[in-house]
């Protein structure tokens, strides 16, 4: 059981003009100099996935400049034996557009497909900085086990800003809040829901690996008080805290005031508190846990995304991630700034040496250094 991208080809996306790449399956080792394109191919990938992608861009964004036209991605998606072949695309800045197998498909019809997940420089800040982008992180995992998940996510953000424009205009009438705290509270408790048994499964990877990433205990918590447990007790929750989120002008009730915490298992600190290299090790153990899970649940792990993590390991533990990547049988996508940072994986994996010239990032697959 297999998933793996055995073709893509990016039109006119960020820096490429135009690049072609060919994958077996193995891991593919991006290197190149900074600013060359490296993170644009990672991101290309991402997009075969729901959502904004690792960079979280707008359509208009990732468009290639000065052109500005539009852009387009196509993949060969190898899903446990059959293929197929992804299109999504973006044209002056509008929605993107996503078909499948030649018939128009939304992003929840990818997620069903591809299960695409990934670690990045701006990870490296997760655990010291604000619970929003814990929540994101989190999230990102829980589409991978649950593609509804977004759609769901999408519901609740949208009453919950209508409820909070309400809020900020002063309005009182009970009526107008009624049917926004229903569908907040149904949404908002698949949410919560989800959450959780993405946790689980998470910490049941972790418990059942040997590996040389530190395990993270898990828990989510709330900024003030309980979740209320319950689509009800959410509903009863919501319409209870109007007063108080009159004077402050929003919600202060709901999955969206969740919080990841972690805490390093083996010397019970919390994860804010460990070192910079041990709050990397966890990071990278979380993603590794979540590829695991999926591998257990489905028989196939996902596309793993890991944007200079090479860099920020020592050659111990980099080998060691090689090895798991290797023994999980997943297509990791991984950059470095050379061919060095990847010498433990000679003979497994493919390479990509990425240039820039006038502008134009340019790939050539290479074999191995």
């Amino acid at each position: 059981m297999s998933l793996a991208l055995t073709e893509l080809t990016l039109s006119h996306f960020r820096s490429h003009r135009r690049a072609h790449l060919l994958g077996d399956g193995r891991p593919v080792a991006i290197y190149g100099p900074n600013g060359a394109g490296k993170t644009n191919i990672l991101e290309a990938v991402s997009l075969f996935s729901p959502g904004r992608g690792l960079r979280r861009a707008t359509a208009e964004e990732m468009a290639r400049r000065p052109e500005s036209l539009g852009w387009k991605l196509t993949g060969l998606l190898r899903v446990n034996g059959r293929t197929h072949e992804i299109e999504t695309w973006s044209e002056n800045g509008g929605a993107r557009l996503v078909r499948i197998d030649g018939k128009p498909a939304t992003q929840i019809d990818l997620g069903r497909i591809a299960r695409v997940v990934w670690l990045v420089p701006s990870m490296d800040r997760l655990w010291t900085e604000g619970a929003e982008g814990r929540r994101r992180f989190l999230d990102r995992m829980v589409m991978s086990f649950d593609p509804a998940h977004a759609e769901a996510s999408l519901t609740y953000e949208k009453a919950m800003r209508e409820r909070n424009r309400l809020l900020r205009d002063q309005v009182r009438d009970a009526h107008w809040y009624s049917a926004l705290e229903r569908q907040m509270a149904g949404a908002g408790h698949r949410l919560h829901q989800a959450r959780q048994a993405a946790l689980a499964a998470l910490l049941e990877a972790q418990a059942g690996a040997e590996t040389a990433f530190p395990a993270a205990d898990l828990e989510l918590i709330q900024s003030e008080g309980d979740m209320p447990e319950g689509e009800e007790a959410l509903r009863a929750a919501l319409a209870a805290s109007r007063p108080r989120d009159l004077i402050a002008g929003r919600t202060l009730v709901g999955p969206h005031r969740a919080d990841l915490r972690a805490v390093y298992a083996a010397k019970g600190v919390p994860a804010r508190d460990c070192s910079t290299g041990e709050q990397k090790a966890l990071l990278v153990s979380l993603i590794l846990a979540n590829a695991r899970a999926l591998a257990a649940r489905d028989g196939t792990a996902p596309i793993l995304l890991l944007d200079e993590v090479a860099a920020h390991l020592d050659a111990g533990r980099r080998a060691a991630l090689f090895d798991e990547i290797c023994a999980l049988g997943t297509q990791a996508w991984m950059t470095g700034t050379g061919p060095e940072l990847f010498f433990e994986l000679r003979g497994r994996a493919q390479y990509v040496e990425v240039t820039e010239e006038d502008g134009v990032s340019l790939i050539a697959q290479k074999e191995a250094p």
